[in-house]
């Protein structure tokens, strides 16, 4: 998969029977067992090493558990035995022992992300499989793997069998004899909604490279006034999906809580508590729709953008770091500026167009036509509330946003 040049990620929602359901809840708990007992295994490991003095019974320990975590797949399924039922799809547990290793090579590169912590059991699943595919192949495609496009509504997976499923691009499904499938994700959602992740690749590009006559360049400011504000002087409202329904989705959230201090009076555990569960399915449902919402917009924007432009230029932004402003979380979340940014980045890789960040330090404060930057001498900075301005050095009228896209673009076009 990795040597191929041009790769592809799919959701598929699939409809499984009782029994198939039955066996994704069993794998996605196993797959979460793995990973919790070698997390487990390596804190035992670590504390057991700061032993310093040479006590045989630590010692001993301390062997049986490297000898384990060499061969977690055996080690561990030696020492319980339901994890070799045949219901339990083995790809599934290397793909848990790779995940967890990943974890911790990401921990040692970047040291923010903090070291693996255990699995916690929640209302969603999921777990991971790999497509395998017969060494005398010659050509591995979506046809003749481990998991397979049956035919346009039915889809083959490991343990599973066939499942009905809708969603595939018609795109796609045309050229399944030249797409090889990867790495595989199974999981249901807090609504009860189950999906599979594809992840694909070939040899050939899986869109048409779009090419632009004339070439054309564009600048964007992301805000919380307006969503975006391009070079072009064009204005994108912000949509505010969360605050259009954040008052029924607080009341739901409060019925809910009620329902669960009344299970918690009567003793009953809260998968046990049927009005409990009904209320909690509205809220999931109420956020899975402000989700969805959110991203068809963003789709449909960046689309539009890297469709219509062979360069696009936006902010490097932190969205963590400006999170903690207390007064403008909200508005930040809801606006999905780190989703937007990542779309951007891979459409621009499926059309072969250009995508970068530049920082976007003084870009709002600094005039585009003589330079000025507000703030220096006396004059102040801009603030939130000073939506136009106008230049103290040449008199140039600006709108805010506006003028701070120019400067994006022509820092973009600078640092190229």
């Amino acid at each position: 998969m990795a040597k191929l040049p041009y790769h592809y990620g799919v959701k598929l929602r699939i409809f499984p029977s009782n029994d198939q359901k039955r066996l994704i809840k069993r794998n996605s708990d196993a797959s979460r067992f793995i990973y919790n007992e070698m997390n487990g295994m390596n804190k035992e490991l670590f504390l057991l090493r700061q032993v310093k003095i040479p006590i045989e019974l630590v010692q001993r320990r301390i062997e049986t558990l490297e000898q384990r975590l060499k061969n977690p797949a055996t080690g561990i399924s030696n020492i319980h035995g339901w994890l070799n039922d045949k219901d339990l799809d083995s790809l599934m547990k290397a793909n848990a022992i790779k995940n967890y290793r990943a974890a911790w090579n990401l921990f040692r590169k970047v040291h923010r992300a903090g070291t693996p912590v255990f699995h916690k059991k929640r209302t969603e699943q999921k777990y991971q499989t790999s497509c395998m595919y017969a060494s005398k192949l010659a050509m591995p495609n979506m046809e003749n793997g481990s998991v397979r496009i049956i035919n346009f509504r039915h889809i083959q997976l490991p343990k599973l069998g066939s499942l009905r499923f809708k969603g595939i691009s018609k795109n796609i499904f045309n050229r399944i004899d030249n797409i090889r499938i990867g790495t595989t994700t199974i999981s249901m959602d807090a609504t009860g909604r189950y999906y599979v992740s594809m992840q694909l690749a070939s040899e050939q590009p899986f869109l048409n490279k779009t090419n632009n006559e004339p070439t054309t360049s564009i600048g964007i400011d992301l805000n919380t006034d307006n969503f975006l504000t391009d070079s072009e002087g064009n204005v994108v409202a912000n949509p505010r999906y969360y605050r259009s329904v954040k008052g029924k989705l607080a009341k739901a959230q409060r019925k809910l809580s009620r329902r669960a201090l009344r299970a918690k009076k009567e003793h009953r555990p809260l998968h046990d508590a049927k009005n409990y569960q009904k209320q909690r399915n509205i809220v999931a449902a109420i956020q899975r729709k402000i989700a969805n919402r959110r991203k068809n917009f963003l789709h449909l924007v960046s689309t539009t953008l890297i469709k219509n432009h062979d360069l696009v230029v936006a902010e490097e932004l932190r969205s963590k770091n400006m999170l903690r402003n207390h007064a403008l979380s909200m508005s930040i979340s809801d606006v999905g500026w780190r989703m937007l940014l990542g779309m951007l980045a891979y459409k621009a890789d499926l059309y072969g167009q250009r995508f970068i960040t530049i920082n976007p330090r003084n870009t709002t404060q600094t005039c585009y036509d003589c330079g000025f930057v507000m703030g220096t001498g006396t004059t102040n900075k801009l603030t939130l509330a000073d939506r136009q301005w106008t230049c103290p050095q040449c008199g140039a009228y600006h709108i805010r946003d506006h003028n701070a896209a120019k400067n994006i673009l022509a820092k973009g076009l600078a640092s190229l």
